[in-house]
């Protein structure tokens, strides 16, 4: 078994046990526990008790069988076996869903399910010894003749004797209106030679037959008068509000009911780090100072104890708590500044507080949050302060933003303006200080005060002027774009001498104004677009478009006047220096032309690339026989060949 130490000085100021059907409770204030068995919290299955404590077995299952028990945080799904007779039981005494208890079967035989022993108590001092008991059994037909709960509360020496007569709770009846925790106990005094002593529960009725039940928060600790304290006086409020950063002088006073000469000791536990004895503090008043107060609760509580005894703690009653409660100040978040535009509505939104007053130029002081201004005006310009006040009326440093109210836009935008295509023209707004243009096609910056417009056909530019609270977006500036005009000769003409051709001409573009070609020679009408065309050697003509607005445009065209070619027919190679070449007029200004010729069965007997030489009727070197002779020409100009026959006369 693990042994509690325990040192209880305090004397027997309380009603002595006495033997009750139902055992008692302490009626006056409490020491801390010095047995304080809770069981612990996790979750399930909670660990079996230490060795000692119990006689009953321990198990796992959250069904426990007679003559065992569990640990556990709940009783639910357990009533597989036991329909209709146990409750269910979601969580321990507290409420705590992961805390444990003890849950009992009972044995077929009385036995004793707690024994704890404590040493070193204080000699004629009362005690009390309790713990929180629930009585599993659903009344119901089926748990009429069940066996009910029958606990004995006994206190012993460590040999067996009893230092008391035994508290018994006698049958514990079962709850009508679902599972209930009732708390049961016992106080004793020490004989004035006892300081170690065993506290002990048994289970007086047999198990088999119901005698189920669930067992928390067992406590031994001492028992004393009623201790009355308060801010003020005795009776005066548990709980003070103070602010972070206050100062002030907290008076306590205590009042213990009872004759006798008791003796004080104050403790203080800030912020839960655990109480502990405030030096000089030994009356049953107390003036605690407080500067520049830290947030947090702070409790404090009077000890009382009987002569020497009160500078052990353990021996010492204690009142309950008073309590200091050191609100922290609200703090409200940074406010950003503001530009809004002149006779627009605009707010301004604190947090961190509950309730807020604001101060600023223009307003009367106000609680509104957010604070509203329905229509900004030059007045309302300027720094505006708010005060945050909590639930618990502290109340926050003050947090300022500032509110500038700007004029109203005045735009101003430069003309419509004309260009040809490919020119540009420059825009220009004023009256903000940024600037927003639409559409951005075009445009060099669309972000600037004067852009660079270069559009490519007519376009409404739009511009958004800002000062960084107030928006106009109602001017609008027109850049109308002229087509240039566009000069169009045709493709290239190719013709023989004497041929005539027809110029293939086009102009567009806007605001034309006339065309005409350069020059005019041979042409039939040189201000039409499709004159016809008869030169007699190779030409280009020029068409030149005007524009009232953008100008001329010129496009050029190549007319190729080929040679007329005469071939003769025959020719007679025979020395006499008459017709001995066969010359073609012409063919020498084709000088890529290929001239070939055949002899009568195919054969190539000449073949030339240009004529700059004509034909002296010679074959390799050798006089071709007369006769017929079969060519073709080819002039390479994209025109058909020519073909025919000569005849050589020797």
């Amino acid at each position: 078994m693990r042994p509690i130490i325990l040192k209880l000085l305090f004397p027997a100021l309380v009603v002595l046990f006495s033997l009750s059907a139902r055992a008692q409770i302490c009626n006056g204030s409490l020491g801390d526990p010095v047995i304080n068995q809770d069981f612990g919290s996790g979750t399930n299955p909670g660990p079996q008790l230490a060795a000692g404590i119990t006689n009953m077995t321990y198990t796992s299952n959250n069904d426990p069988a007679d003559g065992q028990y569990t640990i556990a945080t709940s009783l639910t799904g357990a009533n597989n076996t036991h329909p209709q007779t146990w409750w269910d039981v979601p969580s321990d005494h507290t409420g705590n869903p992961n805390g444990y208890m003890m849950i009992v079967n009972a044995s077929y035989q009385p036995s004793i399910f707690f024994y704890q022993q404590a040493n070193g108590l204080c000699p004629s001092t009362t005690y009390y010894f309790s713990a929180y008991i629930l009585n599993l059994m659903i009344p119901g037909p089926i748990t009429a003749n069940y066996t009910h709960p029958d606990i004995t509360f006994s206190v012993e020496t460590t040999s067996g004797q009893l230092l008391a007569p035994p508290g018994d709770t006698h049958s514990i009846p079962a709850s009508q209106n679902g599972p209930q925790w009732v708390q049961y106990g016992v106080s004793f005094t020490t004989p004035a030679n006892v300081t170690d002593v065993v506290v002990v529960m048994t289970n007086n009725a047999p198990g088999g037959n119901g005698n189920d039940f669930i067992l928390d928060d067992i406590t031994f600790r001492a028992c004393g008068p009623i201790i009355r304290e308060g801010f003020s006086s005795a009776a005066g409020p548990k709980a003070l509000s103070l602010c972070q950063g206050a100062s002030a002088n907290v008076s306590m006073q205590a009042q213990v009911a009872g004759n006798g000469t008791p003796v004080y000791q104050w403790q203080a536990n800030p912020n839960n780090a655990g109480w502990n004895d405030m030096p000089g503090y030994t009356s049953n008043t107390a003036n605690v100072p407080i500067a520049n107060a830290k947030p947090g609760q702070y409790q404090y509580r009077l000890g009382v104890a009987n002569g020497s005894a009160i500078s052990v703690a353990a021996c010492r009653v204690y009142a309950p708590p008073l309590t200091v409660y050191v609100n922290p100040l609200p703090v409200v978040p940074a406010i950003a500044d503001q530009a809004v535009c002149e006779g627009t509505p605009f707010q301004i939104t604190a947090s961190g507080g509950s309730s807020y007053t604001w101060n600023g130029p223009g307003i009367a002081s106000s609680t509104q949050n957010p604070l509203v201004i329905a229509n900004a005006a030059a007045a309302n310009s300027g720094m505006y302060t708010v005060v945050a006040m909590s639930d618990s009326g502290c109340t926050s440093t003050p947090v300022t933003t500032k509110i500038t109210v700007l004029p109203k836009i005045i735009p101003v935008v430069s003309s419509d303006a004309t260009v040809c295509a490919g020119e540009s023209t420059q825009l220009s707004a004023s009256g903000g200080t940024h600037y927003q243009w639409s559409p951005s096609t075009g445009l060099d910056n669309d972000t600037i005060a004067n852009p660079t417009a270069t559009p490519l056909q007519t376009t409404a530019y739009k511009v958004s002027i800002s000062n960084g609270a107030c928006v106009d977006s109602s001017k609008t500036v027109t850049v109308t774009v002229y087509q240039n005009p566009v000069a169009n000769a045709g493709t290239p003409i190719f013709l023989f001498e004497g041929q005539s051709a027809i110029l293939h001409g086009s102009v567009k573009g806007d605001n034309i104004t006339g065309y005409y070609w350069t020059p005019a020679t041979f042409l039939s009408d040189p201000t039409s677009l499709t004159p016809i065309a008869t030169p007699a050697d190779n030409i280009t003509y020029t068409l030149t478009a005007a524009s009232s607005t953008c100008g001329t445009s010129t496009s050029s065209v190549f007319v190729r006047v080929y040679k007329k070619v005469t071939i003769p027919n025959t020719f007679s190679p025979n020395g006499d220096g008459i017709n001995d070449l066969w010359n073609i007029d012409a063919l020498i200004t084709y000088p890529e032309a290929r001239i070939q010729v055949f002899d009568r069965y195919g054969q190539s007997v000449y073949q030339s690339t240009g004529y700059s030489k004509p034909w002296d009727g010679t074959s390799n070197g050798k006089q071709a026989p007369a006769g017929t002779y079969y060519y073709i020409i080819d002039l390479k100009n994209t025109t058909p060949k020519l073909s025919g026959w000569v005849l050589i006369v020797r």
